[in-house]
């Protein structure tokens, strides 16, 4: 298939091209920059500069594809003007076809919950309330036939080292009587649901190639507490597993206050999800695994 995609460069979307490249897809990946350009074309992909925010631009290019994977991510706050232009091109340029279009969500849009599902309440904190709109009208178009439409919903996403683990893993050291510990986000009881970014390619990936539609939960099996992670990441640390609660409103002034209410979220997800129904099967190594002796675990030097 030829496949549009957008963010290839970025943590998800590097992951989702090499996804594709090795099922064999054609992929055009839409870029910022001559070096970005040159990137994407170095892991198997064709480059096209474009500005995401030219819907027009965004539409032509999408003419000539089979399928789209939205995966873009900005650093500078203008998401949701970016992600509204990618759903308009889409919804003026499959309009009417079968052509399958991924769109990117986050587990956060869901608020706390016990059991999430795809089908659950949305309840998101401030910082990712943005993206309600465009989503729901993307499903909307989707439900009427017009588009074959998917959100992705990834957990907290991990591995190689990179994303929000790396919070965990340089968590401040707070000395004491007892000795050294981390501290932890809040008091650490809460849980955060999270995806391999390997694993979670491949979910992208079977989305394309099968034309699923609707919400796909993207989260590996169970929801690790911060407490179990950052301990995970004091034993990789040589501090034996010592953590330290902080008080809420000191973690927001650590790491900022919307993202912080994001993390002090305790989200548990269901365990049986529409994208596991649906032949997507994660496999990789958890995250607290990957805190203690894996990718976030600091580097042994050789005597």
């Amino acid at each position: 298939m030829k496949v549009l995609l957008t963010g290839g460069t970025g943590y998800i979307g590097s992951a989702v091209l090499a996804a594709l490249v090795a099922r064999g897809h054609e992929v055009t990946a839409l870029v910022r920059s001559e070096g970005s350009a040159r990137t994407v074309e170095a892991a198997g992909a064709t480059p096209a500069v474009v500005d995401l925010t030219d819907t027009t631009a965004v539409a032509t290019l999408l003419a000539d594809a089979d399928a789209a994977v939205h995966a873009a991510a900005a650093s500078d706050g203008s998401s949701p003007t970016i992600d509204a232009s990618v759903v308009d091109a889409v919804l003026a340029t499959f309009d009417g076809t079968d052509r399958p279009f991924v769109h990117t969500s986050g587990i956060w849009v869901y608020g706390n919950g016990e059991a999430i599902d795809e089908d659950s309440p949305l309840d998101p904190p401030a910082i990712v309330a943005w993206r309600l709109p465009i989503e729901e009208r993307l499903l909307a178009a989707t439900a009427q036939g017009r588009v074959a439409g998917s959100v992705v919903v990834p957990g907290v996403v991990y591995g190689h080292g990179a994303g929000i683990p790396g919070i965990v893993a340089g968590a401040p050291r707070r000395e004491g009587p007892d000795g050294a510990s981390l501290t932890l986000v809040g008091s650490g009881t809460q849980r955060w649901a999270t995806v391999h970014v390997d694993d979670l390619a491949e979910l992208y990936v079977h989305a394309v190639e099968q034309g699923l539609t609707g919400r796909l939960l993207g989260t590996a099996d169970g929801s690790a507490s911060v407490i179990d992670l950052t301990r995970a990441a004091s034993r990789a640390a040589g501090l034996g597993g010592a953590v330290g609660p902080e008080d809420e409103d000191a973690t927001r002034e650590r790491l900022g206050a919307p993202f912080a209410d994001a993390l002090l979220l305790d989200q548990r997800v269901a365990p049986v999800t529409r994208a596991r129904v649906l032949g997507w099967s994660p496999s990789r190594p958890s995250l607290v695994e990957e805190l203690e002796t894996g990718s976030y675990a600091p580097a042994v030097s050789a005597h």
